[in-house]
Order: structure tokens, then sequence, then C-alpha cells
């Protein structure tokens, strides 16, 4: 009897800042990659964290959207291997988000990994009911790691609620 291989979560540090702010950025994407994932899904994923120049170049190259973003996903185009996809999150547009929101830096990073992935697993916000939907299962999956709604701002802020422009 062969035992289920579990998801393979990969994650890259390629900006600097990324540990210098988060020295445990690796162990809050991969827990909040295993919430996204499930246990129903057992595909392979890599999250590459980056820097905003790297990010805008994926971006104006993949989108034609010459801007840096939060987060981009990027489903797997060959699947034999079991692969869902990247995700890749800009250090400088996640932690300006973060500090202009009021919130930690880490919950955003959790935020974002599990917004990226559910993505790639075929949610979109499009239109207001798949943005509900998607928006209500992103705030169940970050309470289970305690983490606050990432919707519910300070009063005192006057911050969209849409995490950003992504993929």
């Amino acid at each position: 009897m062969t035992r289920p291989t579990l998801p393979r979560i990969d994650i890259a540090i390629e900006a600097m800042a990324w540990s210098e702010a988060l020295p445990h950025a690796k162990v809050l994407a991969t827990q909040a990659a295993d919430a996204a994932l499930g246990d129903e899904h057992r595909r392979g994923v890599a999250i590459l964290l980056t820097d905003d120049h790297t990010v805008r170049d994926l971006n104006r190259r993949y989108r034609r959207e010459d801007a840096p973003t939060n987060v981009l996903s990027f489903p797997a185009i060959d699947n034999t291997h079991g692969e869902l996809g990247d995700i890749a999150l800009a250090f400088g547009v996640c932690e300006s988000e973060a500090r202009a929101q009021s919130k930690p830096l880490a919950d955003h990073l959790r935020h974002l990994v599990i917004h990226g992935i559910l993505h790639l697993l075929g949610y979109d916000h499009q239109d207001e009911a798949e943005a509900s939907a998607m928006e209500s299962l992103e705030r169940e999956l970050l309470a289970r790691m305690g983490v606050s709604d990432p919707y519910t701002l300070s009063p005192a802020l006057d911050v969209p609620k849409d995490v950003g422009a992504h993929g």
C-alpha cells in the first residue's frame, strides 16, 4: 500500500527584505499554503517571496500591466507531475499595504499566500458573488490560524477592501 504524497510547498526567498522583516517568513507562508491546499489537494505549489521590481516585470510580461502588485498567481500548464502552480509576492507592495491597513506584515503575508493559492484552485473575484465566496473562504482559513479578518479595516483608514490588482 502506498502512502499519499503530501503537497509539496517550495518557498524561495529572493528578496532578503522578507527575511529581515519576517525571520519566519517561510514558516508563515508554509502554514498559509497548507491551510489553502487543505486535505483534498495533493498538488505542489511554488511560492516566490521577491521584490517589487521582479513582480512588476512578471506583471508586465504575463498580464501586460506595467506596475508592481502584491501577489501574482500562475497556474501550472503541465500538470503531469501534479503541480498546481506558482505565486509571487512583492515585498514593497505587501509591506506598504500592511502598514497602510494597520495590520501585521505576517498576517498580510498569510492572507496573500492563501489568496494566491485560491486563485490557482480556480477561485476568482470578477463579480460580487465570486468575490464574496472567495473572501468568505479566506476569512475562514485565516481565522483557523488566528488571523483577523483581512477585509475589516480600522474605521480611520480609507483603504479599499480589495487586496490589490493581481492575477
